[in-house]
């Protein structure tokens, strides 16, 4: 089995200096693409979990009243909304002004109805955040797009060195097979 893994490594008196060169190359691609990798998609996951968070405190959720009625969606919405309407809504922003707007609710709320809504430090209405469980989810996912990404970039750098490699050894295989044999190989 060692024999096999190394086989790129051992001595052998018909290796070309090529052949230690795509050694070298497939080498250097595959850390790249490893540790490249790894670290690259630790970097963005992190990134990403420290921005939600950020975001998640910058956020906070306050009470308000619909203005008017919630009503029920035509047909179940496929848009990731999780099954709510927009309605128009009344909240205190936190300088004490009195604000409207539309917001995300639950659909089937009546007028007067009491609704939790998220406002920023300005008191203007936010998106609802992720929750940290989704956050974790969002970031390990960012971070394995990002790994795999990496890899990948790391593996195209390589492959075109490798081709010019075997672009070469062919040319100087032809070259070699014309001196040996002239008549292109007819006795």
């Amino acid at each position: 089995m060692r024999r096999k893994l190394l086989w790129r490594l051992r001595r052998n008196p018909l290796r070309r200096r090529s052949d230690r060169v795509e050694t070298w190359i497939v080498l250097a691609t595959w850390i790249a693409a490893l540790a490249g990798g790894l670290l690259a998609g630790e970097a963005a996951g992190a990134a990403m979990e420290d921005g939600l968070a950020a975001r998640r405190a910058a956020v906070h959720a306050v009470s308000a009243t619909l203005t008017e009625n919630a009503d029920e969606p035509p047909a179940p919405a496929g848009d990731g909304t999780g099954g709510t309407v927009q309605a128009k809504v009344r909240w205190t922003a936190p300088d004490g002004s009195v604000r409207t707007g539309v917001a995300r609710v639950v659909p089937g709320g009546a007028t007067g109805t009491a609704v939790t809504v998220w406002i920023d430090r300005r008191g203007d209405l936010v998106r609802t955040p992720l929750t940290p469980a989704e956050a974790r989810l969002q970031s390990a996912l960012t971070g394995l797009l990002v790994a795999v990404g990496t890899g990948a970039v790391a593996f195209g750098c390589g492959w075109p060195a490798r081709l010019r490699l075997d672009r070469r050894r062919m040319r100087d295989w032809e070259s070699e097979w014309a001196r040996v044999a002239p008549s292109g190989g007819r006795t």
